[in-house]
């Protein structure tokens, strides 16, 4: 018998709904979710490509701030609302303890105007594996008069927990680190760096965004006060939106660092207007609750939010120590290759994180060329070069590299 496709509708009207299998999360490598690329990409540790499902729900979101068709039940309270309760579960952090902020930097810059620096003094312990952006704001901070002592680098490639132990006194207010290392992908143990600083009643700040959506992280676990990430990086989003985290028991204690309206909660009543009741004041209001009510920013960046959307539930559903695990092969194959030619490696032996780092002095007049005439796109810097492996990434793409990389470093 012919089976015709009116009949097929006709028969699946009929037939009663049944629960819908479960997606399968995607196998790694996860080619398949990215645009095919015309060149190796070991630089998702500067700007990640954008997941192909991302671009879908951009598009879809220019038809709605276009008008195009009918939008109804297009809610950018509940992508919002998606993406905080998302992000929370990839970093370990409740909903009211995240709030979004525009990048790393600023988050990192209102955590420290919230604590009263400059002008409340004392000491500050960043290190030497921090954002190099940060080296600046400290440089400020302790023209200023703030007492700022920056850890070195050890020859390994580590910060010493000994001289971190050291330097962090009774007058130290701020213990602030990379939870991985931009320089070379070294991982703090946050909970140790919680433990030395709680110790002398000083509080922690992590940027997370090389270990946000890379890594397993567990902010509350760990005890960290505050956290910030911008999006472009392992979480797959763009520039301009990021996340700041403020753990709940330390909210109270802050002072606010600005004003923003999204800030403001309860009744807002204005006195202003045509048939306003009566005030004292333009207008009466209260506060949001949690970090949203001490940090929050003025508008968002809408088209960050709906790519987050998207990216951040991909990642869940591959899940961050599948990442991990997926690309240690990967990581260990750069180290111990490169380390056998005699290339001098800025990365600890056994790093679980996605970024492989090795000094070599002049690296970019050495390999710049070399590797973009062979197709390979990774950071290469004055004197270091830096591998950034991804889900897209496998094998293939780590013999392309060693393949073209010296047998030996260039003199």
């Amino acid at each position: 018998m012919k089976v015709t496709r009116r009949a097929l509708v006709a028969g699946a009207a009929a037939t009663p709904v049944v629960a819908q299998a479960q997606t399968p999360p995607p196998v790694l490598p996860a080619k398949a979710a990215f645009a095919k690329m015309p060149f190796v990409y070991l630089d998702s540790g500067s700007t990640h490509p954008m997941p192909l499902g991302a671009r879908t729900a951009l598009e879809e979101y220019l038809r709605y701030k276009t008008r195009d068709g009918l939008w109804r039940g297009y809610s950018m309270d509940d992508k919002e609302k998606s993406v905080i309760e998302n992000f929370g579960a990839l970093v370990g952090a409740a909903p009211d303890e995240l709030c979004f902020i525009q990048s790393t930097t600023m988050g990192e810059n209102l955590v420290l105007k919230a604590l009263g620096f400059p002008q409340a003094g004392g000491r500050i312990v960043p290190d030497a594996l921090h954002f190099f952006g940060s080296f600046y704001t400290y440089g400020e901070l302790a023209k200023d008069g703030v007492d700022v002592v920056t850890l070195p680098m050890t020859p390994e490639g580590r910060i010493d927990m000994t001289a971190m132990a050291a330097a962090i006194n009774d007058r130290t207010k701020l213990v602030s680190v990379s939870h991985i290392s931009t320089t070379n992908g070294f991982e703090h143990d946050l909970k140790a760096v919680c433990e030395l600083a709680h110790a002398h009643g000083a509080m922690v700040y992590a940027d997370i965004v090389h270990g946000a959506g890379s890594t397993p992280l567990d902010l509350r676990a760990a005890g960290v006060d505050f956290a910030a990430s911008a999006s472009y990086k392992w979480l797959m989003g763009d520039f301009g939106l990021g996340f700041l985290y403020v753990r709940r028991e330390v909210q109270a204690k802050l002072t606010r660092p600005w004003w923003g309206y999204h800030q403001v909660g309860g009744t807002f009543q204005t006195h202003t207007n045509p048939f306003d009741p009566p005030g004292d004041r333009p207008a009466d209001y209260g506060y949001e609750t949690g970090a949203t009510g001490k940090f929050a920013m003025g508008t968002t960046s809408w088209t960050g939010v709906v790519q987050l959307e998207h990216s951040l539930r991909w990642i869940r559903d591959v899940g961050v120590a599948n990442i991990q695990a997926y690309r240690q092969p990967m990581v260990d194959t750069i180290q111990t290759e490169l380390r056998r030619r005699g290339y001098r490696p800025m990365t600890p032996m056994g790093s679980r994180t996605p970024l492989v780092a090795f000094a070599l002095k002049d690296a970019r007049s050495k390999l710049a060329q070399l590797l973009a005439s062979n197709d390979i796109r990774m950071t290469v810097s004055g004197n270091r070069f830096r591998v950034s492996l991804s889900v897209f990434n496998d094998m293939n793409d780590v013999d392309r590299l060693l393949s073209v990389l010296p047998k030996a470093p260039p003199a």
